[in-house]
């Protein structure tokens, strides 16, 4: 007989091909839309101060150089590097750690006698949430100068190692989800998984997954934070290096952890699959669950020592608060794509199943929503910073996604409800009737009387050259396969091996049919779009995640924008004006001193000095000398000679304040060869 042709309906295969090709490009108008127009993402610690300042010029070289930050760093022996205008060092050596109370500063000591000129000070370190953070800046001895020294225009942590950490950032992320969450799907929501092929493929690909991508960011670690060189990954001095890092320990402990994490993964797909006796099962369930939360609760823990929750304020809250965040994340969408497969690729999955999952999400999204908002109050910490900080709005996209996946769950949900009100089959089975019409899915062999029944059914009635085939097989004459096996004894029963080849033709005809029924369901297939578009969204929600946590949190880019505006604020203060009186004690010495200096901020600066005699007319002196002092910086006497310009007025122009602050103006004014006062006046500068 000729065999029907299969539903042509949507196929199964295009379907999440489509979704796919749709996800991509999700993936790319995201990326686009945080990416476009911005620079490489912003360290995690912040330079919030130096001295000397950036810009400014000093009147004699410093003995050190002090540099201030957000947050703790690490530094190494060559970390801070401070150049002459000819490129030279200028230092001493390694910097020293001047942390005191909850400054972070440190410090790095000068030659001596060091000329006029601009310096640079370039520095590198790695913040303590495992980034690596640089910059530079200039200062002036004496007066500004041409210099040599080019600074890097690769932002560090960039480039191809950049993009490869970055890379083994989030394929780490997808493989630990994958890992716990199909694993915790398995135990909590459908145990008779365990012995599904789709699904232990799901949970083992997440394991070799976040195993590659830890052993990868172990390796890139020393270029990472370095040389930004992909050949120094296989550098064996910066290996070891990396190890004793703070980052390097979470990364070995890591992979200590997946060792375990195997054993668990065979012992859940061996012996756990393979066990029938229900209070073994059950026994062996406890166990597996307390041994997998411990392990994954680990993992987890080494995102949490060396990333944003070890460092900020509450440390020692945060951190157990990451660990929670994580696993609920990874019990939310590990156990979305675990539920995914287990709809197209698992005959057997139940309603009960589907309904337990519901439930672990369910309160998965409430431990998200508590440990998010301790996290978004800590790393954001304003209002201000939530729409004005790149932090802040992906922070708002990634609640945005979050809020969508919730409304795909809720759609997802009622399909459930309809799943489990509509199938008669057992325990709620999906296509619980074409169960009940066509048999056991899991029908693996038939009796030989029912093997030859089914050959006799798929005969034509009548057909004499059958019948006298049959006739013959019944009389006893064997007759051959074309493999030279007998397909019937004298006795007219069939063959061991015609019957299991026969039995596995039924099995696979038993199993199409359901399949079609299961297609032509539209409770399931209503569910499986469901799902479909919620493991969409949750692949794009991952991607904002690892974005997240590779950019400078929004508390920390506040911090630093004040810091730069107030200095900017000092360099562009307003006009100094002063005027005093000055009496020398001599004939005609009695007048005043009027002093214009602009734009009166840190810089190069005009100024201006008038002479008064005592009716207001401008009165002519022998000299006219001024002088700057910054005493809480123990900086100067900075002195200026202005030139006379005309009677009464002198002028010089250039002239340099190295910070603001509060200065004492010194005018000494000459009216004879012996006669000749000092006046002061404390002004603010900057």
């Amino acid at each position: 007989m000729t065999a029907a042709a299969p539903h042509s309906g949507p196929s199964l295969i295009r379907r999440p091909l489509a979704a796919v090709a749709l996800l991509a490009t999700l993936i790319s108008l995201l990326f686009g839309l945080v990416l476009a127009g911005a620079s490489p993402a912003s360290a995690h610690a912040a330079l919030t101060g130096s001295d000397p300042q950036d810009g400014a010029v000093v009147a004699t070289a410093p003995k050190e150089v002090t540099l201030t930050f957000s947050e703790q760093i690490a530094m190494g022996d060559d970390s801070i590097r401070v150049l002459d205008p000819s490129g030279k060092r200028a230092d001493t050596g390694a910097p020293r750690d001047l942390t005191s109370g909850g400054a972070v500063r440190y410090g790095i000591t000068l030659h001596g006698g060091l000329p006029d000129g601009t310096y640079t000070v370039a520095w590198q370190a790695v913040s303590v949430d495992s980034h690596p953070v640089a910059g530079a800046f200039t200062f002036s001895v004496g007066a500004p100068s041409e210099t040599t020294v080019s600074l890097p225009s690769t932002e560090v942590g960039g480039g191809l190692v950049g993009t490869l950490y970055g890379i083994a950032r989030y394929a780490a992320y997808t493989g630990f989800i994958l890992l716990a969450g199909g694993s915790a799907f398995v135990l909590a929501c459908w145990r008779e998984g365990a012995g599904a092929r789709p699904l232990q493929r799901l949970v083992v690909r997440g394991w070799v997954t976040l195993t590659v991508a830890t052993l990868a960011m172990l390796l890139l670690r020393n270029p990472y934070t370095g040389s930004g060189k992909i050949a120094d990954a296989f550098d064996l001095n910066g290996l070891q290096a990396a190890l004793d890092t703070k980052p390097g320990a979470a990364l070995v402990s890591r992979l200590l952890l997946l060792g375990a994490s195997a054993l668990f993964i065979a012992v859940l797909f061996g012996a756990y699959a393979k066990r029938e006796d229900e209070k073994e099962k059950q026994d062996l369930t406890f166990g597996l669950a307390t041994g997998g939360a411990v392990i994954a609760a680990g993992i987890a823990g080494t995102w949490a020592l060396a990333e944003h929750a070890s460092t900020g304020i509450q440390p020692g809250i945060a951190m157990p608060v990451d660990v929670l965040h994580l696993l609920g994340v990874a019990a939310w969408l590990g156990g979305l794509a675990a539920l995914l497969v287990a709809l197209y690729r698992t005959p057997d999955v139940t309603a009960g199943a589907v309904r337990r999952f519901s439930r672990l999400a369910f309160g998965s999204v409430l431990v998200l929503a508590a440990t998010g908002l301790y996290q978004s109050w800590r790393q954001v910490g304003s209002w201000s910073a939530l729409t004005g900080t790149r932090y802040g709005v992906l922070l708002i996209i990634k609640v945005a996604l979050v809020v969508v996946l919730i409304g795909v769950a809720w759609f997802s949900r009622r399909w459930t409800g309809r799943l489990a009100d509509g199938g008669p089959g057992t325990e709620g089975e999906p296509g619980g009737e074409a169960r009940a019409a066509e048999g056991a899915p899991g029908e693996e062999s038939l009796t030989a009387d029912a093997a030859l029944s089914e050959v006799h059914s798929a005969k034509p009635a009548g057909s004499e050259a059958d019948a006298g085939q049959e006739s013959e097989a019944g009389a006893g004459q064997a007759a051959g396969d074309g493999t030279g096996k007998p397909l019937a004894t004298e006795a007219g029963e069939i063959a061991p091996e015609r019957a299991a080849q026969l039995a596995r033709q039924h099995a696979a005809l038993t199993a199409t049919k359901q399949k079609r029924a299961r297609d032509a369901d539209p409770t399931r297939a209503g569910l499986r779009r469901s799902v479909l578009v919620e493991t969409a969204v949750a692949v794009v929600l991952l991607a904002v995640t690892t974005i997240l946590t590779s950019t400078e949190p929004g508390r920390t880019e506040e911090e630093a924008a004040r810091s730069t505006t107030a200095t900017a604020v000092q360099d562009t203060a307003g006009p100094v004006n002063v005027s005093v009186p000055f009496d020398t004690g001599g004939r005609n010495g009695k007048g005043t001193v009027r002093l214009d200096m602009a734009p009166g901020g840190t810089g190069s600066n005009d100024l201006h000095v008038w002479i008064d005699g005592p009716g207001g007319d401008a009165m002519d002196v022998a000299e006219v000398k001024v002088a700057f002092t910054l005493k809480s910086k123990d900086i100067g006497p900075l002195p200026v000679v202005p030139d006379r310009l005309a009677a009464g007025h002198w002028t010089s122009s250039g002239v340099q304040i190295p910070m603001a602050g509060d200065w004492t103006v010194e005018v000494t004014v000459r009216t004879s060869d012996i006669d000749q006062t000092t006046i002061d006046k404390n002004v603010k500068i900057g």
